[in-house]
């Protein structure tokens, strides 16, 4: 079993349904558990901080408005009194009760450096793991494939989130043909109504936008992050002349010559999407961390927490109790 080694020293441990004996199951989520500790503990000191900045339910200090605070924390008592807009920061409680929606539909059964995308999902899943672990935060996951949806309860501890990990990492494969549906993973988010807390949508976000609606709908009762899970093909073709492609999502195959015309436009339609996929985000309340299976997918994870540090200070963030 091969890890895929990145330039910049990550590694990628594969997980493919059917293909791992137990052992071999076992002994890849323990490499990617070391890999998550040994790299994100660097940047975690004490308490971990949330991925995501939640609201308390303890009312803290005032301080004057900035651009891009939440209007709804105005304190306008102390506004009145100085003149000058002010919002009331929270005490945010230690519990955070963390859902995770992993899109493990066949467009990610893919990949071309080594490891597929869905090898990606799983790592992720294992970092945000481990970055909301402890402290009696809870995790749990909907995990679909477009033909089913497997639901993992929330709990906490250690063997439960190995649990968790191994679950996602055996979902089987959705047959050939069968077609991807995030929005109605993201729509199990809602029923049964769960406490207030941490959602995390991790996907390749291609095909329709259909899921921005259920995605708002969820932003008004959690805190959201969605995690982009991408191959260099999914950017860009390569020049290798004639060129058959297959969709699995909808069993069509057809025939291409990778012209510089056919390879510049579908780079346009690219990112164009991703584009769109990031706006509807973050319209949608949820910052975007983009991983990709030809980069050092655990730097990008440190990059993105440390600069979350950085941009909300030494404080630490939690999602209130409800």
């Amino acid at each position: 079993m091969s890890a895929p080694a990145h330039r910049d020293g990550g590694a990628l441990p594969s997980f493919r349904s059917g293909e791992l004996r137990n052992p071999e199951l076992s002994a890849a989520l323990r490499t990617l558990e070391l890999t998550v500790r040994r790299r994100l503990d660097g940047v975690l000191h004490g308490e971990h901080l949330g991925l995501i900045p939640g609201p308390g339910t303890e009312s803290g200090d005032a301080r004057e408005y900035q651009p891009g605070d939440d209007v709804r924390q105005m304190d306008w008592s102390v506004t009145a009194r100085t003149t000058h807009p002010h919002v009331r920061e929270s005490v945010a409680d230690r519990e955070l009760e963390t859902w995770l929606v992993v899109d493990l539909s066949a467009s990610l059964d893919f990949g071309t450096t080594g490891a597929e995308k869905r090898d990606l999902a799983v790592a992720a899943a294992a970092a945000v793991t481990h970055l909301t672990s402890g402290g009696g935060n809870r995790i749990g996951a909907i995990v679909a494939t477009g033909e089913r949806t497997v639901r993992i309860p929330a709990r906490g501890g250690r063997l439960h989130a190995q649990a968790m990990l191994r679950k996602i990492a055996t979902t089987p494969h959705a047959p050939d043909g069968v077609r991807g549906d995030l929005r109605g993973a993201i729509e199990s988010l809602r029923r049964p109504q769960r406490r207030r807390g941490l959602a995390v949508v991790i996907s390749d976000f291609l095909g329709p936008i259909d899921w921005e609606r259920s995605m708002r709908a969820v932003s008004g009762r959690h805190d959201l992050l969605g995690i982009e899970v991408l191959d260099p093909r999914d950017l860009e073709l390569p020049d290798v002349g004639d060129v058959v492609l297959h969709d699995p999502e909808t069993g069509r195959t057809r025939e291409f010559h990778t012209s510089p015309a056919l390879r510049a436009d579908f780079a346009a339609a690219a990112q164009a999407h991703r584009r769109a996929v990031e706006h509807t985000l973050r319209g949608c309340g949820a910052p975007v961390l983009a991983l990709r299976t030809d980069r050092d997918w655990i730097a990008d994870v440190v990059r993105f927490v440390a600069s979350r540090r950085h941009s909300y200070g030494a404080r630490v963030n939690r999602v209130p109790r409800q």
